[in-house]
């Protein structure tokens, strides 16, 4: 992370781009305070605290604001709400056709305002804004866990941003800063049983009460997060399971992680 002022680098090989300028001596500066990123030759900073910018393939957490014609509008903390098509999503069973007028009617059967969903992007306007889709089985209407919100800038690009940790919780680490934690679901069955199973387990899911221990486990997770976010550290999947573990071996309540000290003395700051 870099502040106003600080520099960058001092090669000449480098080009600027958003949120740096070249100094009178040909250093690269920074102008905000942000994160450094590099793609190739061209060097920017983004902001640690901003509106999220999506880009084509980021997984997004959204909340449901309008149900309008043929569209869902979501809140993914952008500068403007993202569209969900009525096309773009899953229809039950995974049955493959075209969407007719029966699905415009029940449109609430589906997503209806202040649903939780996750899904991916998939286009950007010029204008700025998202269009999502969420066909894809691991997308869709999110139940029975909890949301941590936190800075965008702190979640890196991974591999897999819907990941099974080792302590039987479930995360998606979405690039707009919305963290989904959950207890660990079954793993889905072969290909040709897959969409009634998943659908199966998802009303499963939502109808089953979290038990104390499971909820317990979520809490930690959800510790962990925030101590990583209150030291203004990259969330990741080693970095939660870190602090998870260490402080099940100090044998500190979840509410433990939430104390400086504790933080300090875990991460060695």
């Amino acid at each position: 992370i870099v502040v106003p002022g600080q520099t960058i680098t001092s090669d000449p090989g480098l080009l600027k781009g958003h949120g740096t300028y070249t100094s009178a001596s040909g250093t690269l500066v920074s102008s905000n305070t942000g994160v450094v990123e590099r793609v190739n030759k061209l060097v920017c900073t983004r902001p640690v605290k901003s509106r999220y910018y999506g880009e084509v393939g980021d997984i997004v957490v959204g909340r449901v604001t309008e149900v309008g014609n043929k569209r869902w509008k979501l809140d993914i903390a952008a500068h403007k709400d993202a569209v969900l098509q009525l096309s773009s999503i899953n229809l039950p069973g995974g049955e493959q056709r075209m969407r007719n007028y029966d699905d415009q009617l029940q449109m609430r059967r589906f997503f209806e305002e202040g649903d939780l969903v996750s899904a991916e992007v998939q286009s950007m306007q010029s204008d700025g804004s998202v269009a999502v889709h969420t066909r894809s089985l691991k997308f869709g209407k999110l139940e029975n866990g909890m949301l941590f919100v936190a800075p965008s800038s702190l979640i890196p690009r991974l591999k897999q941003h819907v990941l099974s940790l080792d302590c039987s919780v479930d995360v998606i680490l979405a690039k707009n800063g919305r963290i989904w934690i959950t207890r660990s679901r079954e793993e889905a069955l072969g290909a040709e049983a897959e969409a009634e199973h998943i659908e199966f387990d998802d009303f499963r899911h939502a109808n089953t009460a979290v038990l104390p221990d499971e909820r317990l486990r979520i809490c930690r997770v959800r510790n962990s997060i925030a101590a990583l976010v209150a030291v203004s550290a990259m969330i990741t999947p080693e970095a939660i399971m870190h602090l998870y573990r260490s402080s099940e071996a100090r044998g500190l309540p979840p509410k433990g992680l939430l104390e400086p000290n504790v933080i300090a003395e875990i991460l060695q700051i």
